[in-house]
């Protein structure tokens, strides 16, 4: 498994900052005053919050954060400034003399939030706020890739417009935790990742995914959003991209205690892996790991590097599904490590004995064998209208309740001639009657980098065709 590193990503945040306060205690009866529990407090503790613990997300993987609010002058800010300094976070923030730090108090028991007290003032039309923010965001914009605008509608953000614009002018990545419904807020937004009722509001009450899928483009084209990243709890994400490409990432929560948080996870994740590189659908599903390890924590906490790294390999080792962009790093470093890599391919429609007594052929020849399976758009093109019979996600993981296969991708192409070159296997190998290996699709690239071809035999009337034909 690779490591992580995002240490050269660099990231500016413009947003809403507040103190996340706690108030930890035992309760063991009712008041005699009033009928309201009554706390006996054990501990208390101060976290940041909002744009605040979206940094804090960044500085714990490795990457390097500016980060730009508004501060009040009293003890909430000093503890604030206390913290940025502790997380390694950059403090760009302006401070405002008339105006308190914003606070919330949640006052906790038996890892339950019995009532939260806030302490805030908005501030959209302060014109001397919004004139320091655009000045601060200029002087510190140019070294960063990108930018992220993490919007809690308490008033940082009343010029986004005119941040975003400027950004994109530096040819800055923008990323939007939205709060507005008004989508104009974020015209021209590189990447916006509303929860799936913040979308509703934007785009109307969705029947089904696809009508999500469909309101998402008409607003991507409307309000010049390039992507949309729609977070759906319990569903997972919808991943939106302006090239037409739809990915529906399942959750990985196994226990969800709070979900405080996990939004600024979220795109905080996001924002570094892209900043390092990282396609955008790649980062939407390390930020749906880790988003599956902060909501199984109580309160707002931010995510570590090392807590990621783990939850990654558990994320991949239990699934065995994986997208190309996964599996390349794992490739890469199995290769380093001197193992062989199998690789084969095919429809893999109805799983059937043969199929299974070649796939444990082939993982005896190396050390990992991979199995890339056709989408099914190019399965109907290979065998007609009326296939497949079980759609690709349902292939998948069926291959990957095998013994024999340790890594099961798609690849949409009519043949797998890309993924042979991405992957770049030290044997390549095919079930079925060929009389030359070398025939192969991807046998000749795989020969000219000093790999092997192999046919493997197939069980004598065993197929998918004959299997559809009698049922």
């Amino acid at each position: 498994m690779s490591h992580l590193n995002f240490s050269k990503s660099k990231v500016l945040i413009v947003g809403d900052i507040m103190l996340d306060q706690y108030w930890y205690g035992v309760t063991r009866r009712i008041s005699p005053e009033a009928p309201v529990p009554v706390v006996k407090l054990t501990n208390m503790a101060n976290h940041l919050g909002g744009a605040g613990n979206t940094a804090e997300n960044i500085t714990g993987l490795g990457g390097s954060v500016d980060l730009l609010g508004v501060l009040g002058e009293d003890n909430n800010a000093h503890e604030l400034e206390k913290l940025f300094e502790d997380k390694n976070i950059n403090n760009c923030c302006i401070k405002a003399k008339h105006l308190p730090t914003i606070t919330k108090l949640r006052i906790m028991s038996q890892n339950q939030q019995l009532i939260r007290l806030d302490d805030e003032q908005h501030f959209h039309a302060d014109k001397n706020i919004q004139a320091a923010i655009k000045k601060k965001f200029t002087e510190i914009l140019q070294k960063n890739t990108v930018v992220i605008l993490s919007d809690y509608g308490k008033g940082t953000l009343a010029a986004s417009k005119d941040l975003i614009a400027q950004a994109k002018k530096h040819q800055a990545k923008v990323l939007v935790d939205p709060k507005h419904s008004d989508l104009e807020f974020y015209r021209g937004a590189t990447v916006v990742t509303p929860n799936e009722k913040e979308f509703e509001a934007m785009a109307g009450i969705c029947r089904d995914v696809q009508d999500m899928v469909q309101k998402a483009q008409h607003l991507m084209q409307q309000y010049d959003i390039e992507n949309f990243i729609i977070t759906r709890g319990s569903q997972g994400m919808a991943v939106i991209l302006n090239d037409g490409q739809v990915e529906h990432i399942p959750t990985w929560a196994r226990e969800v205690f709070d979900v405080t948080g996990a939004g600024d996870t979220v795109i905080g994740v996001l924002a570094v892996g892209i900043a390092n590189g990282m396609p955008i659908v790649e980062a939407a599903h390390l930020a749906n790991i880790a988003a599956g390890v902060v909501v199984g924590k109580i309160g707002t906490v931010a995510i570590t590097l090392p807590e990621l790294q783990a939850a990654r390999v558990q994320h991949l080792d239990d699934t065995g599904v994986m997208t190309e962009p996964e599996l390349l790093p794992l490739v890469h470093t199995c290769k380093q490590n001197g193992e062989i890599i199998v690789f084969t391919n095919g429809c893999f429609d109805i799983l059937h004995s043969g199929h299974v007594a070649y796939l444990n052929e082939a993982r005896k020849l190396g050390d990992k064998l991979i199995v890339a399976v056709n989408s099914d758009n190019s399965v109907s093109k290979l065998k007609g209208d009326s296939r497949p019979i079980n759609k690709l996600q349902d292939r998948m993981e069926v291959l990957a309740g095998l013994k024999a296969v340790d890594w099961v991708v798609p690849f949409a192409e009519d043949t797998p001639d890309r993924i042979i070159r991405a992957i770049v296997p030290n044997m390549l190998v095919k079930g079925g009657d060929y009389k030359d290996p070398e025939a192969l699709v991807g046998a000749k690239f795989v020969l000219s980098q000093g790999g092997r071809v192999q046919i493997l035999s197939l069980k004598e009337g065993r197929s998918t065709s004959n299997i559809i034909a009698k049922m």
